[in-house]
């Protein structure tokens, strides 16, 4: 039976660089052969009609894609304003489903991808609803977790609490990834040494400020997913 692999990457926060990274593994993956898919179940920011909403980053998720997919397979919760999804869904009058999530997944498998990315939305407690949080899908599913860790002032505390928090949820937190966004933060090599000693999970690289994804490659060491 083919067996499939689903990552679900989060980040320590907002704007620390998922689709960047999500991209350069999908990318990664794809130069060794494997069948992938990247998802991104819900994005705000989008742009374009209402009937023709385009996100940037699920743009980016669906050109790097080896299986051909239209927009709407990558991501089914398109809103325009550039604010938390729930509120989006809100003021347009939609409800973001966790069986609809479900069954946009279950197609993705269908499509027999070696790999399927997930990539979320802020960090790892994002509200879809009132009771309800983009980390529940990922629980539904059982994925494993790659964590990005952007590297500014603060992200030892994001990252100790985050990879706590996905362990206690029950998921595996399948590696992480330092990503470098804060470009004069001072003492990086000794904040690195002390997430690598706080953090049990296999590191997968560290990516200095880059523009392309592409060459972000030769930082990233994908093995420990294989």
């Amino acid at each position: 039976m083919h067996s499939m692999k689903g990552l679900f990457i989060t980040g320590t926060d907002t704007e620390v660089g998922k689709t960047f990274v999500t991209v350069s593994m999908l990318q990664q993956l794809a130069s060794r052969r494997f069948k992938v898919v990247g998802f991104k179940p819900v994005a705000s920011g989008c742009s374009g009609s209402s009937q023709e909403l385009r996100n940037a980053d699920a743009l980016a998720l669906q050109a790097a894609s080896t299986i051909e997919l239209s927009y709407q397979q990558v991501n089914p919760y398109a809103f325009e304003p550039a604010i938390a999804p729930h509120i989006a869904a809100q003021q347009s009058g939609r409800v973001i489903e966790l069986s609809a999530l479900h069954q946009h997944y279950a197609e993705l498998e269908k499509l027999n991808p070696d790999f399927i990315l997930t990539e979320g939305a802020g960090g790892w407690r994002l509200p879809l609803d009132q009771n309800c949080y983009l980390s529940d899908f990922a629980r539904q599913e059982k994925m494993e977790v790659i964590l990005v860790v952007g590297m500014r002032l603060g992200c030892l505390n994001h990252a100790v609490l985050s990879a706590e928090t996905i362990e206690r949820d029950g998921l595996k937190l399948a590696g992480w990834v330092a990503n470098q966004i804060e470009l004069d933060m001072p003492d990086i090599k000794s904040n690195l040494e002390s997430l690598k000693h706080r953090l049990t999970a296999p590191f997968l690289g560290y990516i200095p400020r880059l523009n392309d994804p592409e060459s972000s490659q030769q930082y990233l060491d994908l093995t420990p997913l294989l």
